[in-house]
């Protein structure tokens, strides 16, 4: 197991990251490659982070209405103005453009969809909050992040973690932004991961439901 402080926050969202940008360059059939993704992350998250992962909430429901409202916000905008999400603010050479990350065989296999989904709601919200709000917000605080607790406001911090959040949502900066505001919020206010797994996996487990429910397939890139 890797020593540094900062591994078991880091380790898996790195190893997302890479295989979310090299996986399809795998010689392997599409469908492989979304198992391959699945194993490979949760293996990434038992082997760095599984000493310090907790799933001891303090504000259980609480955190499940914030997930749901979250999930009501990330849709609204298109659901209320068609067509929004078209506009070259949204969509341009910066931040990208919008490219749904399965195959279109793959979105007809019920095993795909529900692995599809279970990263979404399981595995991802895991390592972006341990990365996002277990790392980050502190790090920009003091490198000697153990030092700071958990949920502490720092302007700064927040602000940056807010905007670094929404640009890794590409096209969906705006509502990326917001979440992160958020998200951050709920940090500080319970200054629990535990919470913010459940938040992150609720918001992430609605937009999947939501996404097979009405073949909006675009929120899934």
């Amino acid at each position: 197991m890797i020593k540094h402080p900062s591994a078991p926050y880091i380790g898996p969202f790195l190893v997302f990251m890479v295989f979310l940008a090299g996986g399809k360059y795998l010689p392997i059939a599409p469908g492989t490659e979304q198992i391959l993704r699945f194993v490979v992350v949760a293996a990434a998250i038992w082997f760095f982070s599984r000493h310090i992962i907790s799933f001891r909430m303090k504000a259980p429901i609480a955190s499940i209405a914030v997930g749901v409202a979250v999930f009501v916000l990330w849709i609204g905008p298109d659901a209320l103005f068609p067509g929004y999400r078209n506009h070259w603010i949204f969509q341009n050479d910066i931040v990208g453009r919008i490219q749904i990350s399965m195959q279109p065989g793959l979105l007809q296999d019920p095993f795909q969809l529900i692995l599809r989904m279970s990263r979404a709601a399981l595995l991802v919200p895991i390592l972006e909050e341990l990365f996002f709000r277990g790392w980050l917000m502190r790090w920009l605080i003091d490198n000697d992040f153990e030092r700071v607790p958990l949920g502490t406001y720092a302007p700064q911090a927040f602000w940056i973690t807010a905007a670094l959040f929404a640009s890794e949502h590409g096209p969906y900066w705006d509502v990326g932004l917001l979440t992160g505001v958020i998200y951050n919020w709920w940090m500080v206010r319970t200054k629990s991961l535990a919470d913010m797994y459940m938040v992150h996996g609720v918001t992430n487990l609605c937009l999947s439901l939501y996404v097979i429910a009405t073949g909006k397939w675009e929120y899934w890139m």
